[in-house]
């Protein structure tokens, strides 16, 4: 009995690191509710580029009274876009769209979705793998930040959100952005 409740724990304890990839850094615990009009993700899922071709809702299952700043990035991209097999592994950032809000109370279920007017600063880039042989499926990882009062981006961090989506670095954006661990996230596959 007893040895099962530890199972049971470690088991518990695994499933909440589990809202980013094996690997990731930074690691988050609290699940970002993303949903691709009605297919709600759960971290991993397979969809396709049509089922990602426009920009999720966003939202939270835990008390929201603040302003977010979100990021999708492929951790599975290549150096190279026409032939990725000639290329180097690499990351790519999607989009990163600040001044996301509750747009109302929780719904039945706990969720408050977030809602922003912004468009930027990098505007929403769906998922577009190419197709590979043998077919490779890629990581988006979905990631949220409070964003602080007034926060105005950093020289630094917008000529990473500008210059740089090729090999987009996370962790020297929380820096570079003043920025603190991102407070939810979430994961999906697509392939080419």
């Amino acid at each position: 009995m007893k040895g099962s409740s530890i199972l049971s724990a470690l088991a518990l304890a695994g499933v909440s690191v589990a809202q980013t990839p094996s690997g990731f850094t930074p690691a988050v615990e609290q699940k970002l509710e993303v949903t691709f009009g009605t297919k709600a993700v759960t971290p991993g899922l397979a969809l396709t580029k049509a089922d990602t071709a426009r920009q999720p809702t966003i939202g939270l299952s835990i008390p929201v009274n603040g302003t977010y700043v979100w990021m999708m990035i492929d951790l599975d991209a290549s150096t190279n876009f026409v032939n990725p097999g000639a290329g180097q592994p690499a990351t790519y950032l999607h989009t990163v769209i600040r001044d996301f809000k509750a747009s109302g109370a929780a719904s039945a279920d706990g969720i408050t979705t977030l809602t922003s007017t912004a468009t930027g600063p990098v505007s929403w880039f769906g998922p577009a793998p190419p197709a590979q042989n043998p077919p490779h499926p890629h990581r988006y990882t979905n990631l949220l930040w409070v964003q602080p009062a007034n926060w105005q981006i950093p020289a630094a961090a917008n000529t990473m959100l500008q210059n740089q989506k090729s090999g987009f670095n996370v962790p020297n954006f929380i820096t570079a952005a003043g920025l603190d661990n991102p407070i939810a996230a979430n994961y999906f596959n697509v392939t080419g």
